[in-house]
C-alpha cells in the first residue's frame, strides 16, 4: 500500500494592538489570549467544526474586552499590548515568534487568559493562575482584589503542567512573569478538546466576572506601582 502526503505553507497571522505608555512607554504589560482551535475533528451527530468557544473564545473576549477598558481609562504608565495569538494549539507557534519580536527584560508582565467560561473548581468568583510560586505575579493580583468576592488561586492541577502549555510558556521561558489565568476543570471537563465547545455551553457571568477581576488586580502593574519578580529563564 502506497502512502502520498503533500506539506504545505500557509500564513498565519498574530492580532496585535497597543495603547502607547503615558509615563513609561518603554515597559509593556502584555495581555494574550489564542483565536485558533482544532478545525475539523470526526463528525459527533453531524457536526465536526470544532469552534472552541471556551478554548479559546473565551479568553481572546476578555483580550478585546481590556483593550476597550483601557483605552476608555486613558491613563495607563506603561505600554499595554493587547495579542491574539495564533497556533497556540499546535505548539505555541504565535506566542513564539512574539517572543522573538520584543525585548524580554522591557516586559514586565504577561496575563494570558485560557478557558474562563465555567466556573473554577473553587467555585464562583474565583480563578486560578499557573505558576503561582514562580514570581509574586499572583500575589499583587490577589492583594488588589482585596474587599471583593473574587479570589485567584494556585494552580489545582500540577499534573497537567499547565505552566508550558499555553501561550504564557513562550516569554516565561525568557523571564517573563507571564502566567496563565483560568476557571476550567481541566480534569473532569469533557467539552475540552472537542466539538461539544459551544457557546450555549458557557456561563457568561463567569466570563464576566473573571474579567472584571482581571481589570481590577492588573491596576497597579498597568499604573507602574507595582513589578512582579521575574521568572528563571528556561535553561536549554
Amino acid at each position: 500500500m502506497l502512502f502520498r502526503s503533500e506539506s504545505k505553507e500557509l500564513p498565519a497571522f498574530n492580532i496585535v494592538g497597543t495603547i502607547p505608555g503615558k509615563t513609561r512607554p518603554n515597559e509593556y504589560v502584555v495581555f494574550g489570549g489564542h483565536y485558533d482551535h482544532l478545525g475539523i475533528l470526526p463528525p459527533v451527530k453531524g457536526d465536526s467544526i470544532a469552534n472552541g468557544a471556551d478554548d479559546d473564545a473565551s479568553g481572546t473576549t476578555a483580550v478585546i474586552t481590556l483593550a476597550k477598558y483601557y483605552k476608555k481609562l486613558n491613563n495607563n504608565a506603561r505600554t499595554l499590548v493587547f495579542v491574539a495569538f495564533t497556533g497556540e494549539e499546535i505548539g505555541e507557534l504565535g506566542s513564539q515568534h512574539f517572543a522573538t519580536t520584543v525585548e524580554p527584560d522591557k516586559v514586565v508582565a504577561m496575563f494570558n487568559i485560557e478557558m474562563i467560561g465555567k466556573p473554577s473548581k473553587f467555585g464562583q468568583n474565583s480563578a486560578f493562575i499557573t505558576g503561582f510560586d514562580r514570581s509574586d505575579f499572583g500575589k499583587i493580583l490577589q492583594k488588589n482584589l482585596e474587599g471583593t468576592p473574587f479570589k485567584f488561586y494556585p494552580d489545582p492541577y500540577p499534573e497537567q503542567d499547565l505552566f508550558y502549555r499555553s501561550d504564557n510558556a513562550s516569554l516565561a521561558e525568557v523571564g517573563v512573569p507571564a502566567h496563565t489565568i483560568s476557571t476550567d476543570q481541566i480534569d473532569i471537563d469533557k467539552l475540552y478538546h472537542t466539538v461539544g465547545d459551544e457557546i450555549q455551553t458557557l456561563d457568561i457571568d463567569n466570563i464576566v466576572a473573571t474579567i472584571r477581576a482581571i481589570a481590577l488586580s492588573s491596576g497597579t502593574i498597568v499604573s507602574g506601582k507595582d513589578t512582579p519578580t521575574r521568572v528563571p529563564k528556561l535553561e536549554r
